[in-house]
């Protein structure tokens, strides 16, 4: 088992869950190294997002307290998920005090430390924040994905689970862990 073979499969996995909707940067059209996680989901279960993060976590939010549709909001890079944080901090992880336990929202936000192999990026895409999310948010559950083995479990409980769960993934590890 690998990183990547491991993603794709949970990924295919999700995408198969009757209410699951994949919301985000390249996940309809190539840009990522995430982009071929997605590439046999259903056309019909990934809507691609303009590059507006803030607006596109806002969306996401929307889709969750709709309750239609389970939305797996996908940001290729932690630093550009910054971007949604005060959304993220000051709306959804706030929903369950606010409604006193009776609104859970139901979301999974898929990000990565982008590669800084073969080609390094630059910093602006290399940055993981999984303790300063972990300071910020009181509802929403951190999971790093360290292990090619931790991959199906942590994705399988976020959708199983209430509320939201923010699953970072390493980037370097899609071609070489195994």
């Amino acid at each position: 088992m690998n990183y990547f073979n491991e993603l794709k499969r949970t990924m295919e996995w999700l995408g198969e869950q009757p209410k699951t909707i994949f919301i985000g940067q390249t996940v309809a059209g190539p840009g990522t190294f995430m982009y071929k996680t997605l590439l046999d989901i259903p056309i019909e279960k990934r809507l691609e997002m303009p590059i507006n993060e803030s607006f596109q976590m806002q969306f996401c939010i929307g889709v969750a307290l709709a309750g239609i549709h389970i939305p797996i909001c996908v940001y290729p890079r932690q630093n550009f998920l910054l971007l949604a944080t005060a959304d993220m901090t000051n709306m959804l992880d706030k929903i369950p005090a606010i409604s006193e336990g009776e609104v859970i929202p139901k979301m999974i936000i898929r990000v990565a430390s982008g590669p800084h192999k073969p080609v390094h990026p630059g910093y602006q895409h290399i940055g993981n924040y999984a303790e300063a999310f972990r300071n910020l948010f009181t509802t929403i559950k951190v999971v790093e994905l360290e292990e090619p083995s931790d991959i199906f479990p942590a994705y399988e409980e976020a959708y199983n689970s209430e509320g939201v769960s923010l699953i970072i993934e390493e980037g370097n590890f899609y071609n070489e862990k195994r």
